[in-house]
């Protein structure tokens, strides 16, 4: 299973490492992610995600899944 958040997209982060001596080596920072169940209201069901830190704060302040679709439409196309 890939290292992506299914909401925002959000993947891990590469980039350099460099010592006092500019010495360079590669460096990954992975996103927070946990599997979460979301309700989601408009259609009744449970669903099992797996989401950022970030979107699940999202989902908590805009009210829930079908909500932060609505509102995130660039997100997914």
């Amino acid at each position: 299973m890939s290292k992506t958040c299914q909401l925002t997209g959000k993947k891990r982060l590469i980039g350099h490492k460099i010592s006092h001596s500019n010495i360079k080596t590669k460096k990954t920072s992975e996103v927070n992610l946990h599997t979460k169940k979301v309700f989601d209201e408009e259609t009744g069901e449970l669903v099992r995600l797996r989401l950022s830190t970030k979107a699940i704060k999202t989902l908590d302040k805009v009210g829930g899944l079908s909500k932060f679709l609505r509102k995130n439409k660039h997100l997914l196309a």
